[in-house]
């Protein structure tokens, strides 16, 4: 628990000095020196406590969002958003209070039980914590990824609270010194105490201008200007396997799932890892009668396979074959294939996309759409693709992550099926190519957004502020570099200007590029040059095909209006 709390602190103190906090800087500046609508002048110290509440107000708003809002807002069928939507109106309402002493009065009467010395002075603090804390979008990292997890599925036991209330503490500790910051500069500045009236406007207005650019999202425009100077500090978490093992990034253990480390990955031989964990927190079916979710306590008696999976996902791509021919030969055996649609890209999470790489792949099997990432997480799962193979009595006996491993999962089905069922006639073995690149032969899957970013090969920041590039000199194996002008988003890149072109380093026999929008791109590897049309919904498109691995260079040229995503290699 100590561990779990020191965790929680350090990623918090990490992502409170980062530049996810410049936004809500100046409002929290202004909160310790401003005065409330019947503070005094000539009292220094008559606000006090005003900062520590406006603290108070942001961890609490904060903790309590972030761990059980999603489920609160879902239980009342109200959209995901509207905390945040709340929490900007309770800024401009504030902010008018500011400037309009009367109203103030008014929106403090709700909290005139918060205990204080001098009755009027601490006004606003808390509820403008609140409001704060309902807007504030710390950084990612694998802390509050592992808070969101817990969140996301509803397992919150102690151990996450203690784990989200460290992490707000430390994230509000930067914060609270700004705002002590604020009231000692009211304190000892003599314009401050003189001209409160003047001051509280700013404050006023300062809130509603943060109001409106969250509603048009501007703070994401400032974020980009400031490099983030913390990302090697959360990289340094993620990579820790200490802090991975105290965290379980891949879903929070609980009753259901505890058992799970006890298959071994791959494993040729079927083993014992518990009860399977439940199907919940599916948004939509496809592929059952009337959009009806499955059950797995309604498929006792039959083998049943799960499959994590996305459909831009090049890995996942090579693997459905496999999982599509083993629905069509041992369906009729005894065989249930349940797809578990988890989004890596935002893009993957818009059910008619995902509609259409079912119907693409030819998948007649259901398949959930797990936009929350609840199943995933509930299964502890970290892969795409990843299949887990459950014996007639809702024992899973055999967990693949990853590629390959097909002909063992397959022996491994034949013989829960034959133990389910004695008699049971089996066709012959899928016949079924494994096209799983061997280690090492292919350059690994590269993405162009900002966040998942491993191997830029060019001389400028990979940064949002950046846009502008220039192919270097030599480009090292396995990368890509930019020329061009180029705006940089978390997950995609697309052309801010004419002649933006990528040029990638690979070893491979196949190489495809994941692109949304509509327009061209032209691939020129050097020897050839051709054309493709891109249009609709991101999806892979085709770049080079071989038949052996090779190395090689191309030069892709991007058209206005198209978004890239990555390079996926086979």
């Amino acid at each position: 628990m100590i561990t779990l709390a020191l965790i929680g602190l350090l990623g918090g103190l990490i992502t409170g000095i980062s530049p996810c906090i410049l936004p809500v800087l100046p409002v929290i500046f202004l909160s310790g020196g401003a005065q409330s609508a019947r503070g005094t002048t000539d009292a220094p110290q008559a606000g006090r406590w005003r900062p520590y509440l406006v603290i108070a107000g942001l961890v609490v708003s904060f903790s309590v969002f972030t761990l059980v809002g999603s489920l609160i807002l879902a239980a009342l069928g109200l959209p995901q958003d509207v905390l945040r939507w709340a929490g900007i109106v309770v800024l401009v309402l504030i902010g008018i209070g500011l400037i309009v002493p009367r109203f103030e009065e008014i929106l403090e009467k709700p909290f005139s039980w918060i205990p204080r010395k001098d009755v009027g002075t601490e006004h606003g603090g808390f509820p403008l914590g609140l409001a704060l804390g309902a807007v504030y979008v710390p950084c990612a990292g694998p802390v509050l990824a592992a808070i969101t997890v817990a969140g996301s599925t509803g397992r919150i036991g102690v151990e996450t609270v203690v784990l989200t209330l460290s992490f707000a503490i430390g994230a509000a500790l930067p914060l609270l010194i700004f705002a002590l910051a604020g009231r000692r500069v009211a304190e000892r500045v003599k314009t401050f105490r003189t001209h409160q009236k003047t001051i509280r406007t700013v404050g006023g207005v300062v809130m509603i201008a943060l109001a409106v650019g969250l509603v048009f999202n501007l703070p994401q425009l400032l974020q980009r200007l400031v490099p983030d100077y913390t990302s090697t500090f959360q990289q340094e978490l993620a990579d820790s396997e200490e802090i991975t093992r105290a965290l379980d990034l891949g879903g929070l253990v609980n009753e259901e799932n505890e058992k799970l480390d006890q298959c071994t990955n791959g494993a040729s031989e079927l083993e014992s890892c518990g009860t399977a964990p439940s199907i919940t927190g599916i948004e939509r079916w496809f592929n059952t009668d009337d959009g009806a979710s499955v059950d797995l306590d309604d498929l006792r008696g039959r083998v049943v396979l799960i499959d994590f999976w996305a459909y831009s996902c090049i890995n996942c791509q090579r693997s459905i074959p496999h999982v599509v021919a083993w629905d069509e030969a041992y369906r009729d055996a005894g065989l249930s294939v349940i797809g578990i649609h988890s989004p890596e890209y935002a893009f993957e999470k818009e059910a008619r996309n995902v509609e259409a790489g079912i119907a693409a792949f030819g998948i007649d099997y259901p398949v959930g759409l797990d936009n929350s990432l609840a199943t995933w997480t509930n299964y502890r799962n970290r892969y795409w693709p990843a299949h887990y193979l459950i014996d007639a009595e809702g024992v899973v006996r055999h967990i693949s992550f990853g590629e390959g491993n097909y002909a063992a999962t397959e022996g491994l089905i034949r013989r829960l099926l034959e133990d389910a069922d004695p008699d049971v006639a089996l066709p012959g073995v899928t016949d079924q190519a494994d096209e799983t690149p061997e280690a090492g032969s292919t350059t690994p899957e590269t993405f162009l957004g900002t966040t998942k970013q491993v191997n830029f090969g060019g001389d400028e920041p990979y940064r949002r502020a950046t846009t502008d590039f220039s192919f270097p000199e030599e480009l090292p194996s396995d990368s890509f570099a930019l020329d061009g002008g180029w705006a940089l988003d978390t997950q995609s890149i697309s052309p801010s200007g004419g002649d933006a072109r990528v040029r990638l380093d690979y070893t491979a026999s196949e190489v495809r590029m994941v692109l949304g929008g509509s327009g061209t791109v032209t691939v020129d590897d050097g020897r050839t040059t051709r054309e493709i049309e891109v249009s609709g919904v991101p999806r892979s498109y085709e770049l080079v095909l071989t038949d052996a691995a090779a190395s090689g260079i191309l030069t892709v040229a991007v058209s206005a209006a198209v978004d890239a995503y990555s390079f996926t290699f086979g």
